[in-house]
């Protein structure tokens, strides 16, 4: 209920149904699913309750979507759940480093998992956004993070990595994030980026209502998909897959070239 962009909007279980339904006919290739905001400042939330809100729909979705389904968590338990739900990965903004056992369940259930990069928790994380050297530093905690994945069982080639924009940076470091994603890609494992409708963006374009950001999100998504990523997370799904066919298309046509 409190997403930054659009919480209580597709809270209720019907409604939740509806929208995934609808971002598949859209095009979206993988269904997303969370019980807890991950906004700057958000408050935790009791894994009881992140259960109640995503089981009824990862169970009803399961059995109905052919898209793969994501769970966006970085409780163990609540990963379990869902994969035993239908769920097939696992999205872990901690980077396995809120939940030890995280990475026993990514093995043990055959999950893909995606590794996201987070200074400290949601609630703090925007307490301290400088770096020294931020591209080298949110890359080495992400190697960490897969290293700490593969030491766990899970096979290298199930692991999606994410810099984390917008969550633990600046308006400027994740404008810099998103203009070398490239550089992610030496890691040899698929690139996530998630810019859409993000603060960072709004700041940039002067735009305070976190809908209104559609052209900025598309621009973040374009520049996301010249520079190497793999999956794009996004609200807007039907305009935002149109962008990046046509960007992947011309990354595609330009390597032939």
């Amino acid at each position: 209920p409190d997403s930054f962009s659009d919480g209580s909007d597709h809270f209720a279980l019907e409604s939740a149904l509806e929208r995934a339904r609808r971002m598949v006919e859209e095009g979206a290739d993988i269904l997303d699913i969370g019980g807890e905001s991950t906004r700057p400042g958000a408050a935790q939330v009791g894994e009881e309750e992140e259960l109640k809100r995503v089981i009824p729909l990862i169970e009803k979705l399961a059995g109905e979507v052919k898209v793969p389904i994501s769970i966006d968590t970085y409780k163990s338990g609540v990963a379990k759940r869902a994969m035993e739900a239908g769920a097939s990965i696992i999205n872990d903004v901690s980077g396995l480093g809120l939940d030890e056992n995280m990475g026993a369940v990514a093995a043990a259930t055959g999950a893909g998992l995606i590794v996201m990069h987070m200074r400290g928790t949601p609630r703090s994380m925007q307490s301290d956004t400088a770096y020294e050297d931020l591209v080298g530093e949110v890359y080495g905690l992400l190697a960490s993070s897969v290293q700490k994945a593969v030491e766990a069982g899970v096979e290298r080639g199930r692991i999606i990595i994410d810099p984390g924009i917008g969550f633990g940076k600046s308006v400027e470091g994740n404008l810099a994030l998103l203009g070398r994603l490239s550089e992610f890609c030496s890691m040899g494992l698929p690139v996530l980026a998630g810019a859409s409708r993000k603060s960072f963006i709004g700041k940039t374009l002067g735009i305070e209502n976190p809908k209104d950001r559609l052209e900025g999100s598309l621009a973040a998504a374009v520049i996301a998909v010249m520079e190497g990523a793999s999956v794009i997370r996004v609200h807007d799904v039907r305009e935002t897959r149109r962008a990046v066919d046509l960007a992947f298309a011309a990354k595609q046509a330009s390597l032939r070239g």
